[in-house]
């Protein structure tokens, strides 16, 4: 089993086509450090079987020859193995319920668990992310809804020429769209009954900048958070262009104390921090989720606030949430659910709690694709292989039958091992917490 690694076929859902590792890369890594690639058949995959068959890899259904085993998203629990070195997107480490018994499975089996998300430089940094790709679809997709949503409150928008960004051959096509939506604003402008039409991000990082990528592609001007009020109130604005806020922590929360906000402190002690998006919120036609979230931080859209938005006499600015983040029950308490490709979005009825696929009914529509990145599986699977086939040599010569403590791995590796042939890592030991009232599969 040395140097032989297996590429499993992704089956969480018929839209993720995405891989690890593409065709050209297994082709350099086969040559350049005699590896053997097992590939389980797919009829889904972005890279068709005959590519990886050209690179030099085994086409098959059996991978056990594999001690590694590379995948993008959660591997089911009866296609687990004993032994095995799982590498992939476990979504385990905020001891997500819905994935703790896929976790105590790799316990009981005695193999080791390596998340991609946990890949970090001494920085803390992650190195494998698919987070630009995201903010990519989420963007188009959320723009789409709201095409979608005006005409079927009666007003039609250059939105509605854009399609979902699953129905785009490549992320190229995808961009003319936009541009050519972006000069039909500039020469005929947007109805009057949207402008100014304002997109609000929360976040700054990678989902946030891809998101923006391709909402400058449009006339985009950037207004401060500070300025939003002035600038829908007082009229500075014109219906040939749209308007972005880029939301920051300190635009996000206020201190409860006297003392100045400071961002290392809101970060170690956010209960000492109290939201005010919500004063920005009916400013916005679009609001786009592109942050990272955890319990301890504050709710930033409550249902409480969508309730008395939805129940004024006038039509809400804010129609569309496109929440890329898409924490179930995390800080868009909209955000109720998850979607997919089929059924991107939902109307969230703030009065009832309950959701409605589509766009019609009342409240925000919610956009919660869970792997948006899946939407654009060439681009992002070809950005994703590129920055993982480094460090897989490394993965191919480690001996798993060391201790924790002396396997050789890249650090960058090494700190995103969560189980150790059947045991938790030090630094992921509080995900004991979660697995209390797990049983065992065969319990």
């Amino acid at each position: 089993m040395k140097n032989n690694i297996g590429l499993r076929r992704e089956d969480i859902s018929r839209y993720e086509r995405r891989v690890p590792l593409i065709p050209a890369h297994v082709k350099e890594l086969i040559r350049e450090h005699d590896l053997t690639f097992y590939v389980q058949p797919s009829s889904i995959r972005v890279f068709p079987d005959s590519e990886y068959l050209a690179a030099g890899a085994i086409v098959q259904e059996d991978i056990c020859p594999s001690k590694i085993v590379l995948a993008i998203k959660e591997i089911p629990i009866s296609k687990l193995e004993p032994g095995k070195a799982y590498v992939f997107f476990s979504h385990t480490i905020k001891g997500q319920p819905h994935n703790m018994p896929m976790l105590k499975k790799i316990l009981d089996l005695g193999s080791t668990l390596i998340d991609y998300e946990k890949m970090t430089d001494e920085q803390g940094r992650r190195v494998l992310f698919f987070g630009n790709y995201a903010g990519h679809a989420g963007l188009v997709d959320s723009l789409w809804a709201y095409g979608q949503r005006m005409k079927l409150l009666g007003v039609r928008t250059p939105f509605l020429k854009l399609r979902q960004a699953i129905n785009y051959s490549n992320l190229t096509e995808l961009k003319e769209d936009v541009k050519q939506i972006g000069k039909e604003i500039e020469t005929k402008g947007l109805p009057a009954e949207t402008g100014p039409f304002i997109c609000g991000f929360f976040g700054y990082g990678h989902v946030s900048q891809g998101a923006q990528e391709i909402y400058d592609l449009l006339p985009a001007v950037e207004v401060s958070a500070s300025e939003l009020a002035e600038t829908v109130e007082k009229g500075y604005y014109s219906l040939h262009r749209v308007y972005k806020v880029v939301f920051k922590e300190e635009d996000m929360v206020r201190p409860k104390g006297d003392f100045p906000f400071d961002l290392e402190d809101y970060y170690c002690q956010p209960e000492k921090y109290y939201p005010v998006t919500e004063t920005y919120l009916p400013y916005l036609n679009v609001l786009i989720n592109a942050i990272f979230w955890t319990p301890r931080y504050p709710k930033f859209v409550t249902r409480a606030f969508l309730e008395k938005l939805y129940a004024g006499e006038t039509r809400p600015r804010l129609q569309v949430i496109g929440d890329i983040t898409c924490d179930i029950n995390g800080s868009i308490e909209c955000t109720v659910r998850a979607t997919d490709s089929e059924r991107p979005v939902y109307v969230f009825d703030p009065v009832s709690g309950q959701t409605i696929d589509g766009f019609e009914g009342r409240g925000p529509v919610v956009m919660a694709v869970y792997n948006l990145p899946a939407e654009l599986p060439l681009e992002s699977s070809t950005y994703f292989s590129q920055r993982l086939k480094g460090y897989v040599p490394n993965l191919a010569e480690a001996d798993f039958q060391q201790p924790f403590e002396k396997i050789k791995l890249d650090p960058v590796v090494k700190r995103a091992v969560i189980v150790y042939r059947g045991e938790l890592t030090p630094d992921y030991k509080y995900l004991a917490e979660y697995l209390k009232d797990i049983k065992s599969e065969n319990s």
